[in-house]
């Protein structure tokens, strides 16, 4: 069990380098996306990460791009929506742009 006191049925909005290391290390199962509020194909891609947060194990994070650049230039982030996907507290898949629920459900599982 996660020590973590988010509720993993809802995305988690990241609000620095050191809370998404803990929060990656902190679960098994981790997606993390990385979006703009500006950004078109991230609003179309929210509700798809939403459904996840409530209908998987995996922790969803979101981080928003603007409010935490460094953090986004740090991870090599040069289009939004980009997706990370971690399993174990190690980076195991990156996906861009807007994928579809069933893409991110079979990464997921592949991951577990």
């Amino acid at each position: 069990m996660s020590t973590s006191t988010a509720d993993p049925s809802e995305p988690i909005h990241v609000e620095s380098a050191e809370h998404l290391s803990e929060l990656v290390e902190d679960n098994a199962i981790v997606l993390v996306d990385y979006y703009a509020d500006w950004c078109g194909p991230c609003k179309m891609l929210e509700p798809t990460v939403e459904e996840i947060a409530a209908e998987t194990d995996a922790v969803v994070l979101k981080v928003d791009i603007d409010a935490l650049q460094e953090l986004a230039q740090d991870r090599g982030i040069q289009s939004v929506p980009t997706l990370e996907f971690y399993a174990n507290g190690e980076q195991a898949e990156r996906l861009i742009g807007v994928q579809d629920k069933d893409t991110l459900l079979s990464t997921i599982e592949d991951l577990s």
